[in-house]
């Protein structure tokens, strides 16, 4: 039988020895899905969210979720004799609360956006965005979010016996290539959890039954549906009570993360909570499986807790065919790290690469080559952001659109700047923080000269400076300088640097032309 106090002194325990990875974890989750919206309250809270320091800047920011609410509940009540009362209903506090627990890739409020833009627009292309980016949404929330808050469960399983286990184990199932059936099952649980929760009550007891749910996934990624769900209920079975009582005991701690604008939540609640949760069911599973309960085979990772020895690990190598595990052709017996040639799941064998080299060179072609990739890939990636939270497509996201030169040349730069410090990804991401706040800055404080307004108008956030930058995008380029120095220059240098050297010039040529014709057009 578990116990609260328990729970918490391993977690605190193990926030001891892995703290800082641990909290890059919880906050990776926090920015790349709706898991955590407390947490990036303090970077991205907005003090003015209808309201504009530059009212002719080409980028600026719409409605808040709150905002979002009080136009919804307008439009139903406009034609009454209370057009008046949302405003007066939803207090500054409420606005506030409503902002800081929610995010604006969300279903919920993509969907309200949706009824706004179908009551009060006219049949159209505006409309037909607004239904695209709801349905963006809808596939991100599916296929990205929840599949990422799986890996986050299982970086914290690995994480209690291997504490070398690697941030980027939160991206375990797109490696594995395990996608659909992950994805079908958390539909599922979002889904069931919906409609009980228009019960209430039954709602609250769904939630602690279907809490064990991205555990089992992440030991499992393969079970289906129903035995996913039998097992979240078995776990839980006579455990609902004390679940909520554990819960209870941390409202001090969110109570104080309120206060303080979510950078408690960041820096100790959420890593905190979710190792108690991590730990919790590690101790149901294990007793489950001991238990030998119905469908206990399904919970069929023992190296969770049961870490090998290197001759154990030397012996399953040898007897391992490598036919069946690709993994293990690239595997290694890296000290408190998870064997992951072991895992019951393995990748396709298309999916096993050679690990990537952060650290080569690139010639001039290849520099060439990723100002215009990042560039372009800047544009596409602002233009489907903004679909999502806005429901619209904006023509003004870039000076040279498709092109976001800003991208670009903060890719090349964190190439060169942050050679020396790839093996202090920390480093790294504090360098790629800083590299942007810098070009943002002085990217729009040169529109401003030149033009009379900046680009972007970052004067409706909290943290900002001069409205030309704010924490919060810093904070997201600072992981995707991470992405883009680890993962994609690599890669696009490996795919590039297949073509002959003639095809290679003659692809920069082409996009060098394409972007100076591009800049003459816009400036004329």
């Amino acid at each position: 039988m578990w116990k609260r106090t328990e729970l918490k002194e391993k977690a605190r325990a193990t926030m001891k020895q892995s703290y800082w990875k641990i909290i890059s974890v919880c906050f990776i989750i926090a920015l790349m899905t709706t898991a955590y919206p407390v947490s990036a309250t303090f970077i991205n809270l907005r003090i003015a969210p209808d309201v504009h320091q530059y009212s002719n800047a080409a980028f600026t920011f719409d409605l808040s979720n709150s905002a979002v609410i009080t136009q919804t509940v307008s439009h139903f009540l406009e034609n009454t004799a209370l057009p008046g009362l949302p405003g007066h209903i939803i207090s500054s506090a409420g606005q506030l609360a409503i902002d800081m627990y929610s995010t604006p890739v969300s279903i919920f409020f993509a969907a309200l956006r949706t009824v706004n833009a179908f009551l009060y627009e006219s049949p159209g292309i505006g409309l037909a965005f607004t239904a695209a980016g709801l349905l963006l949404v809808f596939v991100y929330q599916i296929f990205i979010s929840n599949l990422l808050q799986i890996g986050e469960k299982r970086f914290f399983l690995e994480n209690h016996s291997y504490r070398q286990t690697q941030i980027s184990k939160i991206f375990f199932l797109f490696k594995l290539r395990c996608l659909l059936r992950p994805a079908w099952v958390m539909f599922c649980r979002s889904l069931f959890q919906f409609l009980w929760n228009l019960t209430i009550i039954g709602g609250i007891i769904k939630h602690y039954e279907y809490s064990m749910i991205p555990f089992i996934l992440a030991e499992n990624p393969r079970i289906s549906r129903r035995d996913a769900f039998f097992l979240s209920r078995q776990l839980t079975a006579r455990n609902k009570w004390r679940l909520f009582l554990l819960d209870v005991s941390f409202a001090g701690w969110e109570i104080l993360s309120f206060l303080t604008l979510g950078l408690l939540d960041f820096m100790f609640v959420n890593p905190y909570i979710t190792i108690c949760r991590a730990e919790l069911y590690l101790s149901l599973r294990r007793n489950y499986v001991l238990s030998r309960l119905p469908g206990y085979e399904r919970l069929n990772d023992s190296y969770l807790e049961h870490v090998p020895s290197e001759d154990e690990l030397l012996i399953s190598k040898a007897l391992y065919d490598d036919s069946n595990g690709p993994y293990t052709k690239t595997s290694y017996f890296a000290p408190e790290q998870y064997p992951v040639f072991l895992f019951s799941v393995q990748p396709p064998l298309r999916a096993v690469r050679p690990p990537l080299r952060a650290d080569r060179k690139y010639e001039a072609c290849a520099f060439l080559f990723l100002f215009h990739a990042f560039s372009l890939f800047g544009w596409l990636l602002e233009t489907a952001l903004h679909l999502i939270q806005n429901g619209s497509l904006d023509t003004n996201t870039a000076v040279f659109p498709p092109w976001m030169p800003i991208y670009g040349v903060f890719g090349i730069l964190l190439l060169v700047l942050a050679k020396r410090m790839l093996k202090k990804p920390a480093f790294v991401f504090l360098s790629s923080f800083a590299l942007y706040a810098v070009l943002e800055y002085l990217f729009n404080l040169g529109t401003e000269l030149a033009f009379g307004s900046p680009l972007r108008d970052y004067s409706v956030f909290f943290l900002n400076l001069n409205g030309h930058v704010y924490v919060g995008g810093a904070a997201a380029f600072g992981l995707l300088g991470c992405a883009f120095l680890y993962c994609l220059a690599p890669r696009w240098t490996e795919l590039f640097m297949k073509l002959g050297r003639a095809a290679r010039w003659t692809i920069c040529g082409i996009l060098t032309f394409l972007f100076a014709m591009d800049i003459v057009f816009t400036l004329l």
